[in-house]
């Protein structure tokens, strides 16, 4: 029950000198002796209803009571908890307990509880966050053509007159698909806007996102005007994050270029850049950032047919990852196809089958649609998605360290097949199959900068990152996984020790 401030008005006199009869039969020691008198200082013929009021079961319980002697259907039909906001105020609260009875009598009803004495002002605010957005396979190659307008529905629907956009465009894509791009937009007689940035990992700081800030305030981008984000995951990244920032959020669309972006940055919510923390003289990967998520995203494969054999392997450590923790059947399609598809570039080609390229994009991106959607802002820490990520990020951020975010991954996640081999959860011959499906993908499996410090450094920073445990995803088997959180130093040297008994590809380092 809630006792409001006392207004002058005699429906509220009579409510509350109700609740007073409903009070004073309580234990004494409850209520202070003031309550008490000024409930008593009411007259008889106030106290004819009982009012309450009744909160979400999240917060307190209250419930409207109406004596059918004083209060009309007008009066008793009042309230004002409709609506998520819950408003308290200043007053005293009796919380009640959970086993309260209601006792129904034909002239009056009689409650028996436990009330304990609270004093509270506040309001809890409930909301639910829409989350929709779009992620479109195109018809490969047509992404650019002017005769598909798809692109430019995507930057929304505007005045008639309008004829402007803005855009970020990868450094690398501008040097290949920049006259072409404007080609498209002055088809449809649309002035392009764009600023270029640099796409490599060692341009992910908030310089970046600065500059792209800059050009969004120069440019006068509007509140609710889409912009376009053309790139590899850098780039997205950077995108994502400016398009939080400026104006508290306006819309943005992505669209990758790298088989890295494709079936990783452009599919989840998440954005961020690398930070360098002036008091510690560290750079943190990812320690910057924020879930936000694009207004749609649009996948056209054929723009991986411009990148080297390198950065398709690359984008394979993302791929694999996907598919030891989640996917036999995609483990399968790259044992048998994976070498072929670095080869060829995802393009149409005799040595591999009709549609297989587009079924291991397509599946990865299911998976990754399907792990990341009912754990959107990532409450549920235990992630099998983070496999590949615990003793990566490390090693991504070695000062002068030549190494891809996927191959970083991919050293990380054989390491980890080692670790979960050691806890007899995986077979030799499980690891050796995983070992020779990452040779053919002409993924790294080791590194010179993988030592016993580093790697227990990147235990200590999993559970500051994964709140208070390691929460450190191993296989136990291909396409299944399990989340462990007591893996000790000891541990990682017997792996490490093991991990020199393989004829390792190395990274570019």
């Amino acid at each position: 029950m809630t006792l409001k401030n006392i207004q002058k008005s005699s429906s509220e006199l009579i409510a509350l000198a109700s609740i007073r009869d409903d009070a004073s039969r309580l234990p004494s020691p409850l209520l202070p002796v003031s309550i008490l008198e000024a409930w008593n200082s009411l007259s008889p013929d106030m106290r004819a209803a009982l009012v309450a009021s009744e909160l979400s079961s999240s917060s307190l319980q209250t419930a409207k009571i109406s004596s059918s002697s004083s209060l009309t259907s007008s009066d008793s039909n009042r309230s004002d908890t409709s609506s998520d906001v819950k408003n308290e105020k200043e007053g005293v609260i009796l919380e009640e307990d959970p086993d309260s009875e209601i006792k129904k009598t034909a002239s009056s009803t009689v409650m028996t509880k436990t009330t304990v004495m609270t004093s509270t002002k506040g309001w809890r605010n409930v909301f639910t966050l829409p989350i929709s957005y779009d992620v479109n396979m195109i018809a490969r190659g047509t992404l650019l053509d002017p005769s598909n307008s798809q692109l430019l529905d995507s930057t929304g629907v505007h005045p008639e007159g309008y004829n402007r956009r803005f855009a970020v465009i990868d450094e690398a894509i501008n040097h290949i698909y920049g006259k072409k791009i404007l080609d498209y937009f002055e088809a449809y007689g649309i002035q392009l806007t764009a600023v270029i940035l640099p796409g490599g990992e060692s341009d992910k700081r908030p310089a970046a996102v600065d500059k792209l800030l800059d050009a969004m305030c120069d440019y006068k981008l509007r509140r609710r005007e889409p912009f376009l984000a053309i790139g590899g995951g850098v780039v997205l990244d950077i995108a994502g994050m400016a398009a939080c920032m400026y104006r508290r959020g306006v819309p943005f669309v992505r669209v990758p270029t790298t088989l890295l972006a494709i079936v990783d940055a452009s599919v989840g919510v998440k954005n961020g850049v690398d930070y360098c923390c002036a008091r510690t003289d560290e750079t943190y990967k990812n320690r910057v950032g924020s879930f936000y998520a694009p207004s749609s995203c649009l996948l056209d494969t054929s723009f991986i047919a411009t990148q080297d054999r390198r950065n398709i392997s690359n984008g394979f450590g993302e791929i694999l990852k996907l598919a030891l923790v989640r996917s036999t059947d995609l483990f399968e399609l790259l044992e048998t196809h994976g070498a072929n598809l670095v080869e060829d570039r995802f393009a149409p080609s005799k040595s591999v089958p009709e549609g297989v390229g587009q079924r291991v994009i397509d599946l990865s991106i299911q998976i990754m649609l399907e792990e990341l959607g009912p754990n959107l802002w990532e409450y549920t820490l235990e992630r099998c998605v983070d496999y590949g990520h615990t003793f990566s990020k490390l090693l991504e951020m070695v000062p002068g360290v030549d190494i891809m975010h996927g191959e970083a991954v991919n050293i990380d996640g054989f390491f980890c097949c080692l670790l979960s081999y050691l806890r007899g959860f995986i077979s030799m011959e499980t690891v050796e199959r995983v070992f020779r499906c990452m040779q053919s993908l002409s993924l790294p499996t080791t590194s010179s900068h993988l030592t016993s410090t580093l790697a227990w450094q990147s235990c200590i920073d999993a559970v500051e990152h994964r709140n208070g445990a390691q929460r450190i995803p191993l296989i136990t088997d291909i396409g299944d996984s399990v989340c462990v959180s007591d893996i000790t130093p000891e541990e990682i040297d017997r792996a490490l020790n093991l991990l020199k008994e393989f004829d390792h590809r190395k990274s570019g380092e």
